[in-house]
């Protein structure tokens, strides 16, 4: 198994995607726990020296002017978990839940927290033996952080709550003997430390980033094949065009069509048109694929740089500086990084879905797709008896349509929150939730392309196809089989959809079209 260590620098998206879905094993070095320690002490001496210490010994939000006697400093901590705790809807997915457990055991490991060092092995403990806390999925307005969700994270630390354990929800407490595993009790700042950060909106942004990245070269692929189903031109591609506007997006797209249809007898340069079928340029949803999803490709480019600096930030409050000899209150909280590069990141996956439907329209109408049947249903199979993929096509409508209101960007809402002293706030959460969701809208309307691109290039010769296509449509078709009268596509459109997550068709893509990341 994969080991992950953490040390609040060097953690990728990639070591995320391992720890949330296959369960690496999670490891503090050594330098980590010397960090956390003298941070731990340096606190402990203000604290001792009846400093005024935000969140320590003062109240929260609006009642930071309250002081807090030193006797009730730990119930303080205790109360935060609890008050906080007031998360509602249906529970974040484990592969979340282990995500934004790491990604706030990462932020620990930094050494600016002010924790013990126990408390975040225990956090690692449970990431390592699998104790899920159940955290439902909304209640976070991004700032102070994503305060609700990471609340109900450690409810289940302290031995409240409730959590999944080998495949069962049972009490945090239970959840903790059966994994032989010590509640924490909280001491000064911890439970501040826990909670302040934006853990809940980086770990469905890290992971949505990830998919992204596979959606995007699929949606080539996928262009690639219905470009070939469409008999279309190749000039569009050309590296001159892509030099005259040189976005690495674009440059990078047009090379990955390219090397898709290598050897396509589909295809054919404009300036060589030499019947009615063969045209001198496309539609745009095929000529403007470069532009497009080269765009796209750059947004996403974007928010990976976003998240990655983000899940290696201190982001609670206040911070500690032990070499510095300072503890002091800011900001880092504050989701609007994340927030602004999930909606960035929406609105791009929003546009794979809207591209990839008008492409799977040109294909199923007869009048639009050069010659290829009415919803590309055999002749034999008498048409009007059989409706082939009219309604995939409509599902892929509804699922583009439902994108263009999710796209709405959340990051430029606010809505004042503790008395209004916490006047300005991220909304992250809402900005990541609704870029999961686009994405997945936009692997099934990609799908649903690949299943009817498939079709059509039947119609076209499989042997006319490029090297890179070919290689395509032959992963399809070992996952769905060929349509030759009217059957139930709805459990195809899942198959394929999740070979988009699970990148299947792109390993071979990647190795014989060696197409681009």
């Amino acid at each position: 198994m994969n080991e992950i260590t953490i040390d609040g620098e060097a953690l990728q998206i990639e070591d995320v995607v391992k720890v949330a879905r296959d369960s690496a094993k999670v490891v503090i070095p050594e330098k980590v726990k010397k960090q956390v320690k003298s941070s731990r002490d340096f606190l402990e001496k203000l604290v001792k020296g009846n400093h005024v210490i935000y969140g320590v010994n003062t109240g929260f939000g609006a009642l930071n002017n309250r002081m807090i006697p030193p006797e009730q400093i730990e119930q303080l901590q205790i109360n935060l978990i609890r008050s906080h705790s007031v998360g509602v809807g249906e529970p974040l997915t484990t592969g979340v839940v282990r995500a934004l457990m790491l990604l706030r055991a990462n932020t620990l490991a930094k050494g600016f927290s002010g924790i013990r060092l126990e408390t975040l092995e225990t956090l690692v403990e449970m990431l390592n033996k699998r104790v899920h806390p159940v955290i439902p999925a909304k209640g976070s307005v991004g700032a102070s952080g994503d305060l609700a969700p990471l609340a109900h994270m450690i409810l289940v630390l302290i031995g409240e709550g409730k959590a999944e354990y080998q495949g069962k929800v049972i009490s945090g407490k239970e959840a903790l003997k059966k994994a032989k595993i010590e509640p924490v009790q909280l001491k000064s700042k911890e439970g501040v430390a826990l909670i302040n950060g934006t853990q809940l909106m980086t770990a469905i942004g890290a992971l949505a980033v990830y998919d992204a990245e596979s959606l995007i070269k699929t949606a080539e692929v996928a262009t690639a094949l219905s470009l070939e189903a469409l008999l279309g031109v190749s000039d569009a591609f050309d590296e001159n065009i892509q030099k005259a506007r040189p976005h690495n997006g674009q440059v990078t797209t047009a090379r990955n069509m390219l090397k898709l249809i290598v050897g396509s007898k589909l295809v054919h340069k404009g300036t060589k048109a030499v019947d009615k079928m063969q045209r001198p340029h496309d539609p745009y949803s095929l000529r403007c694929a470069p532009q497009v999803l080269g765009a796209t490709r750059d947004a996403i480019a974007y928010a990976r740089r976003v998240v990655e600096v983000e899940i290696n930030s201190a982001t609670d409050n206040p911070l500690v500086f032990p070499e510095q000899g300072l503890c002091l209150s800011g900001g880092n909280f504050h989701g609007q990084p994340i927030s602004l590069a999930m909606d960035m990141l929406g609105i791009a996956l929003a546009i794979i879905g809207n591209f990839s439907e008008r492409r799977i329209a040109r294909l199923v109408d007869e009048k639009l797709s050069n010659g290829l049947p009415a919803f590309l249903i055999p002749s034999q199979a008498e048409t009007g008896l059989n409706s082939g993929f009219m309604t995939a096509q409509c599902t892929a409508a509804a699922l583009t349509s439902e994108n263009k209101v999710l796209a709405h960007p959340a990051c430029v809402d606010s809505i004042p929150t503790s008395a209004n002293f916490e006047d300005f706030v991220s909304m992250g959460a809402t900005a990541a939730q609704k870029a999961a969701k686009i994405l997945k809208n936009s692997e099934y309307i990609t799908a649903i392309e690949l299943l009817c691109a498939a079709q059509a290039v039947e119609y076209r010769g499989i042997e006319k196809l490029g090297k890179g296509t070919k290689k395509a449509y032959t992963a399809i078709r070992r996952i769905v089989p060929a349509l030759k009268k009217d059957r139930v596509l709805s459990e195809e459109i899942e198959k394929l959809r999740q070979a988009i997550r699970d990148q299947l068709i792109l390993h071979e893509m990647e190795e014989q079209a060696n197409i681009e990341r």
